[in-house]
């Protein structure tokens, strides 16, 4: 008997459209644009299915509910923020002083994340739609590329100013939470409050002067 070259049933080889891993990565993929567009409410698992060209129910092999994708994306988004912030702290000149180095840094971080806020408000908004451990994480999935989450980045950016003496080491303790609490409550009266009609130019005035005021007072 020769050998077959169809399946039994007389149709052609089975083909897989996904190889191992890709179809969670299309998902995942697809409910970051949906998050870009619409924020968390917008973030649908059958959607996600529908724009990764799959039937929906294939979809649960690698998320069992819609919460499960949200958390997906939501630490695509922290990466994606953290990345944001490290980016403006490559920006600083080489050959500061110690002290000039680290204020430059706290302001990188603040204006990483408040440009991120303004520039990529819905994935923003999904990033801080659900529980958010604050504290140190080894999640690489909530990481930039120095393997720090966008609250390790800041905490980075304060010790720096304790080593340079900038910030006394007694006042350094919970520092993070009174600047964060500032920077975070601007961005969302930027992105969905009183201050969303600023332009750029606007914004960006408004937070290197909030970012003044943070400096000062920690």
């Amino acid at each position: 008997m020769k050998a077959m070259t169809k399946s039994k049933a007389g149709r052609g080889p089975r083909r897989s459209t996904y190889r191992h891993g890709d179809l969670r990565r299309a998902l995942i993929d697809a409910g970051i644009r949906l998050a870009r567009e619409g924020g968390p409410d917008a973030v649908v698992l059958r959607e996600a299915t529908r724009r990764a060209g799959v039937a929906p129910n294939a979809a649960y092999r690698h998320f069992a509910s819609r919460e499960d994708l949200l958390k997906a994306v939501r630490a695509s988004a922290l990466s994606a923020l953290a990345v944001r912030m490290e980016s403006e702290v490559a920006k600083i000149r080489t050959g500061k002083r110690p002290a000039d180095f680290a204020r430059a840094s706290l302001r990188a971080v603040g204006t990483g994340y408040l440009r991120f806020a303004r520039e990529e408000s819905g994935l923003f908004r999904v990033a801080f739609s659900g529980p958010f451990d604050a504290e140190p994480t080894a999640d690489p999935a909530k990481a930039g590329q120095t393997g720090l989450n966008p609250f390790q980045l800041l905490g980075a950016a304060l010790d720096r100013l304790v080593a340079a003496g900038v910030l006394a080491a007694e006042r350094r303790a919970g520092a993070e939470y009174l600047a964060w609490s500032a920077v975070h409550g601007l961005a969302l009266l930027m992105i969905a409050g009183p201050l969303h009609r600023l332009t750029a130019a606007q914004a960006h005035a408004v937070g290197q002067r909030l970012l003044d005021v943070v400096e000062r007072g920690l």
